[in-house]
């Protein structure tokens, strides 16, 4: 990693811990900085916590006192999640204290060249399928971000040789100065967080900063389907490579069948490992970057075909007496079970879905059930999904939970037909998350195959 003295001798808080609080308060104090760690989570239940206190990182634990900021802290470094409405955030602002999240410590410390990638939707997909592609073409590709590895633990690790392949946020893009990727992405823009941002403009606004300090010796994928990337071309110093699906563009497009980029055809859609036109759109979006990397064609042809997904993410899961199951339990929202069934022949699919009833109705998906052989519903927002299913003129089941529901939709499907566990909700009806909703369905698909 790169020497660097800037935070020598000075005080810095980090606020909240998780992966990415841990990561940077380690790294600041190896960096010679003097670092207080405060987290909201009592010190017995906090395992972080007395690790750092063990290595004589101070630590405040149990609650987040407006007092601790009259220290002369030269830096905050917040958790990602924290929102800037909190008392200990706004008071730092109030007092013009810088408040970053660990990626801009992660860009100042990297001695690797920053391929960053963000969105609403496609995001740990696309940021997937780059490194795969740029590993497979002799370019060592190391994940790290929101895809769950802390950024600043891995630019540690990394040389110039090497490419540093994040996956970012809104709430981690908010929190940069001089962060500034050789090649930035964004997949897409739909409204998402806005209990977070407030409006989409400011969450729109969040996903912009990517491209702040881009010169145009680097490069911006955008997404020239939407309108609103679209008008973004003259709005970034950084050199803008589109990418479509709907028409031919200067970067990386689709027609009749085959991606192409600048006239070069890569390969068939139909051979991209994953299903679904927003799969498309990834792998265009990965096809840019490879070629602006220098990765030869064939190479990304073979990497897409084998390309297996992500898990909890549309991820091929088994077979059992020819009947495929999918496990996308990541899609807590309508659009994402939306693009996942744009993938299939419905009347050949069993959906699972259903979960955290957070009031909104499902007419807008109606729709996309259309001709689905099956539906598995369950959780609090069952009653909601049952109105949907019967205005789309689905039939339907009941299930009790994930292992239910996947018992009873492998007993509905025939030979040739997918099981898909694509919920449309949340998971915290029943579940503590969506990897562990999707986990359930994973060992109770493996379960089906030991019996069958």
């Amino acid at each position: 990693m790169k020497e660097i003295t800037q935070f020598q001798n000075q005080k810095i808080l980090v606020l909240g811990l998780a992966k990415s609080g841990e990561s940077a308060a380690r790294l600041l104090t190896k960096l010679g900085a003097i670092v207080t760690v405060n987290d909201g989570k009592a010190l017995e239940e906090n395992q972080a916590a007395q690790s750092l206190l063990e290595e004589g990182i101070k630590v405040i634990c149990g609650s987040h006192p407006l007092e601790l900021l009259d220290e002369d802290f030269a830096l905050m470094v917040k958790n990602p999640g924290i929102p800037y409405t909190n008392p200990m955030v706004a008071r730092a602002m109030e007092k013009g204290i810088p408040v970053w999240t660990e990626v801009e410590l992660a860009y100042l410390i990297s001695e690797a060249p920053i391929v960053a990638i963000t969105g609403s939707n496609g995001k740990t997909t696309t940021t997937t399928m780059i490194a795969e592609v740029l590993n497979a073409g002799g370019k060592p590709a190391h994940l790290s971000g929101n895809i769950g590895f802390p950024a600043s633990s891995v630019a540690q690790n990394v040389t110039a040789e090497d490419t540093l392949v994040m996956e970012l946020s809104s709430f981690q893009l908010m929190g940069i100065e001089a962060f500034k990727p050789q090649i930035a992405v964004i997949t897409n823009l739909m409204a998402s967080h806005l209990d977070y941002h407030g409006d989409f403009e400011s969450y729109v606004a969040a996903k912009w900063q990517i491209q702040k300090n881009m010169t145009a010796d680097d490069f911006i994928v955008l997404n020239a389907n939407q309108e609103l990337t679209k008008l973004w071309a003259d709005q970034t110093q950084a050199t803008v490579v589109p990418f479509s699906t709907k028409e031919q563009v200067d970067g990386a497009y689709l027609l009749d069948g085959v991606l192409y980029f600048k006239g070069e055809a890569i390969m068939p859609a139909a051979e991209i490992g994953v299903p679904g036109l927003h799969n498309v759109e990834n792998a265009l979006a990965t096809i840019a970057v490879a070629k602006l990397s220098g990765i030869d064609g064939a190479i990304i042809r073979e990497t897409l075909a084998y390309f297996g997904g992500v898990k909890h993410r549309l991820q091929y899961v088994d077979q059992i007496n020819a009947i495929t199951f999918y496990n996308d339990s990541k899609s807590t929202n309508i659009l994402a079970t939306q693009k996942a069934l744009s993938g299939f022949d419905n009347g050949q699919v069993i959906l699972i879905a259903g979960g955290l009833d957070r009031g909104n109705d499902f007419d807008e998906l109606v729709p996309d059930l259309k001709g689905l052989k099956h539906m598995v519903i369950l959780g609090e927002s069952a009653p909601r999904m049952i109105k949907a299913a019967e205005m789309a003129g689905v039939p339907y089941t009941r299930a009790e939970e994930i292992s239910d529901a996947t018992r009873k939709a492998f007993n509905l499907a025939d030979s040739g037909d997918t099981v898909l566990l694509s919920p449309a909700n949340a998971s915290w009806d029943m579940y503590a998350n969506f990897e562990v909703r999707g986990d359930v369905f994973l060992n109770t698909v493996a379960q089906l195959k030991a019996e069958n």
